[in-house]
Formats: C-alpha cells, structure tokens, sequence
C-alpha cells in the first residue's frame, strides 16, 4: 500500500473515537494535542479517559457504537476488540466519505497513523505503510536521539528571524536566498557541535549581512 503523507489541522473539528480502552485513550490524547473536539462512543472508559470526560476535554456516549452516530464527523477512528463493530464503523464512514482508521486492521483503513516527533513547531512523521509498527517506532526513537536538545528553543529564534526577514527583504529572490540560508546543514551543525548560541550568533550574522546588501543595492 502507497499512502500519501499529509498534516491535518484538525482544529475545532468533530473526531470521533470508537472504543473506550488504553488504545483509543492514546488515539484521543493524540487528537487533543492537535486541538480536535474528540466523542467517545463506549459503554466504559479508562480511568485516564474519564478524567478527560470529568474536565469537560471530551463528550463521552456511554453506550455502544450505532449506525448513525458518525453524521457531522471530520475524521473517525474504530479502537475496540469487536471485529464486527469496527467493520460497521467501516462502512458507515466509507457511505459518508470520512477518512477512518480502525486500529490493528489496515484493510479497513483511510489513513494510518504514523510514529511522530514532536518538539515544539517541529513535528516528523515515520511510517513503514503499516509493514512494521515497531520498526518505526525504532526509527523515530533513532531520529529523536539524533536531534539537537535545543532544536525547538532554535526553532523559536528562526520563526522570529523569519519575520525579520519578511519585514526588511522585501526582493522575492533575495528574501528566498537568505530564508535557505537560516535553514541550511550548517545552522543545524553549528547547533550541534557549538551549541544554541553559536547558532543564533551565526544566523545574526547572516541576517544583518543580506540585508546590508539588500540596502545597498537600493542606495
């Protein structure tokens, strides 16, 4: 299976969770972290999913799954252990045109989810098309370990460095240039090995050189 890897902003949107164990409370944590309006539809909850229920974080449906009960859905996923239930959810979700995934069955999946880094605005997705869950993990622990600790304090000072940028090359040509600049292996390497500070010493150093010649040349 050839999946097309996409970010969703899930912002505000109705998703809603089939199953009401540790699986399907990890999926629900997941979806909050991207700001969803997650729906619990499960006769129980974890302890950890009730405690989301008792601080108002998600709408709970305390009965099992219906036909009917995914209308107005953004995006659905099916995590319990009744095979027939999850084929249901399924096929109400294929009628209606809402991207699902059931969980531990790729035949009956829209989108998988992959293994992800997250830290800070820095988010990496590793999938291996459902071949081996485990293996990706492996990998993003490999690439976690690989990233410089201060990656999102970093990430913080080029979102302001690039509002520089925005503010003072107004060339498309130049502002592009001095934009892969501040994004180039060597910011990346200089973090590494010298450390946070270096880093931003660098890029200053960068940013305050293109836009004196961006000056000049309008002098």
């Amino acid at each position: 299976m050839r999946y097309y890897p996409v970010f969703l902003n899930l912002k505000g949107k109705k998703c809603i969770v089939i199953g009401g164990g540790e699986v399907a409370e990890r999926k629900v944590l997941s979806l909050l972290q991207a700001q969803a309006e997650v729906t619990v539809i499960s006769p129980s909850l974890t302890e950890g999913l009730g405690f989301l229920k008792l601080h108002n974080r998600i709408t709970h449906i305390a009965r099992e799954y219906r036909e009917g009960d995914l209308e107005g859905a953004f995006l659905v996923i099916a995590a319990t252990s009744d095979e027939e239930a999850n084929s249901r959810v399924f096929n109400e979700a294929e009628k209606r045109g809402i991207p699902v995934n059931v969980v531990d069955s790729p035949g009956l999946c829209r989108f998988i989810v992959p293994s992800v880094i997250r830290k800070g605005s820095l988010t990496i997705a590793i999938s291996t098309s459902g071949v081996s869950p485990a293996m990706a993990r492996t990998l993003r622990q490999e690439i976690e370990n690989f990233l410089p600790e201060t990656i999102e304090e970093f990430l913080l000072f080029i979102e302001e460095t690039r509002k520089e940028v925005m503010r003072n090359i107004k060339d498309p040509q130049k502002r592009r240039e001095t934009l892969e600049l501040i994004g180039s292996p060597d910011c990346i390497n200089i973090l590494r090995e010298k450390g946070l500070e270096e880093a931003k010493r660098f890029i200053e150093d960068i940013l305050r050189r293109r836009i004196e010649n961006w000056k000049n040349t309008l002098s």
